[in-house]
């Protein structure tokens, strides 16, 4: 085999395993709300977001564009796959790191961040800094904003649309409700996620040769990382699981509900139509803070709340800082 085709094999090999990370590291996105009210049985509520992502990683090609063709530019050639390697690796390295601690930090900005922080040092990669601030900072910033907002409007919509409702029947019909809401949040999740696996993939096969150009996805490439992010899902983050579940805020079946349709129309909305990588971490638990908020400011665990702002503003120079040390490792290899 070519050095450019053992390199690709590797980048892919490594951007799969990440994709098996982002599933259990996000597998809580999708589910953590219906286990809490107790609308789905844990490895139901898994199976399902599992089968979830697995259909909407074929409607995330918009996405996948932005992230292969839209924040980084590299030369073709083995080095610039030593940069893809050291990227994805650093992302990895850091969802670990989170996973352990159980903090529901963004797999999408570790990815990024990676990226940006292995593109810095490679001799003739750049940055395009114009992308990163439109597609990724700005995001970042008002994705949660507008789901603590639409969190806040739409549980106080339920709450005065069914103020009459017998409070047993009302959660009997949210808990039913939640199997279509936590569904809708599994695809946004597919959607999203294993698009960010498919624009790496493409990315690499592009780099070394494989492929005319970064934006025409393969079938093959949208199966494996559907089914590769399927599996990880399925295997279930329960640290990161627990963390959305109880510890934020105690939710209700309404509640759940709301969180969960505010969290997949926002994603929907970027994946669809702005095609903006955003973090499906920072939607949903942004929406379940605006959800229990109705409730009063103090029914919100804000610590809880501070520890995960605080890994969310980390992760994309954390995992840029390990892509970095990776980089400088692996690049004789790549040389």
């Amino acid at each position: 085999m070519s050095p450019e085709l053992v390199a690709v094999i590797a980048v892919i090999l490594v951007a799969l395993v990440f994709d098996y990370t982002n599933g259990f590291h996000d597998a809580a996105n999708a589910i953590a709300t219906s286990i809490s009210t107790r609308a789905l049985t844990p490895r139901a509520a898994l199976l399902m977001a599992a089968l979830g992502n697995l259909v909407g990683a074929h409607f995330g090609a918009g996405v996948a564009a932005t992230v292969g063709d839209g924040l980084i530019h590299l030369p073709t050639g083995v080095a610039s796959l030593g940069v893809l390697f050291a990227g994805v690796t650093g992302a990895i390295i850091w969802n670990l790191i989170t996973w352990y601690l159980g903090l529901p930090s963004s797999s999408s900005h570790a990815l990024l961040g990676g990226l940006v922080g292995a593109t810095l040092f490679a001799a003739d990669g750049s940055v395009q800094w114009a992308n990163i601030v439109d597609k990724v900072v700005i995001p970042m910033v008002v994705s949660p904003l507008v789901g603590v907002v639409l969190g806040f409007a739409v549980m106080i919509a339920i709450l005065w649309i069914f103020r009459r409702g017998h409070p047993a029947r009302l959660n009997r019909g949210f808990r039913a409700a939640q199997t279509v809401s936590a569904a809708a949040m599994a695809i946004g999740h597919g959607m999203q996620d294993a698009a960010k696996t498919m624009g790496i993939v493409v990315l690499a096969l592009f780099t070394g040769g494989f492929a005319a150009n970064k934006t025409d996805i393969p079938e093959w490439v949208v199966w494996a990382s559907a089914i590769v992010l399927a599996a990880g899902t399925y295997a279930g983050g329960w640290r990161i699981i627990r963390t959305l579940a109880r510890k934020i805020i105690d939710l209700g079946p309404p509640e759940g509900f709301a969180a969960e349709t505010v969290a997949s129309g926002v994603l929907y909305f970027n994946a669809l139509v702005l095609h903006a990588p955003i973090s499906t971490t920072h939607t949903i638990t942004s929406a379940i803070a605006g959800v229990g908020a109705t409730k009063r400011l103090s029914a919100v665990r804000w610590n809880v709340a501070g520890n995960i702002v605080l890994a969310w503003v980390t992760t994309f120079p954390a995992a840029a800082l390990i892509a970095c040390l990776t980089y400088f490792v692996v690049a004789p290899i790549f040389g």
